[in-house]
């Protein structure tokens, strides 16, 4: 079984809903949120290190969307060991989460999977939901 698998056992979201955020979020494998020291992160999906996160970070100026301002700013995102860890992170924090409950409900569809990231604010992007829609639909489908 593959870690994609895995991650939609633990969720009940489709695997290529999951693949469709982590080609969003990395820019489809191009723009992997590297360590100071050039260490890949293994983050597929931009979480990043808040809370009681315990692990290791890599830190990486993003841009945040403040009033519907564009703005740059330095942020602490969660760093694995590998890229199987990074999914089977995100499964975790969907699964657990109560802010993604709605996310795990509305995960029949593309649209409405991508739409409830947006309203649980995974993304400040007014954007995000149509692009990761148009990604999952166009892109993945099979």
């Amino acid at each position: 079984m593959s870690i994609g698998e895995e991650a939609s056992r633990t969720t009940g979201i489709p695997a290529k809903f999951m693949l469709g955020q982590a080609a969003l979020e990395s820019g489809w494998g191009r723009r992997e949120l590297l360590a100071a020291d050039g260490t890949p992160s293994h983050n597929l999906f931009g979480i990043k290190a808040t809370g009681g996160w315990q692990g290791k970070v890599v830190e990486h100026v993003t841009t945040e969307y403040v009033h519907g301002v564009a703005q740059k700013v330095v942020q602490k995102f969660r760093a694995y060991d590998s890229y199987a860890d990074s999914f089977r992170d995100y499964a975790h924090l969907l699964s657990s989460n109560p802010r993604y409950q709605q996310v795990l409900a509305n995960a029949q569809d593309a649209a409405g999977f991508a739409q409830g990231l947006q309203r649980a604010g995974s993304a400040a992007d007014a954007n995000y939901a149509a692009n990761l829609t148009r990604i999952i639909t166009r892109s993945l489908s099979t």
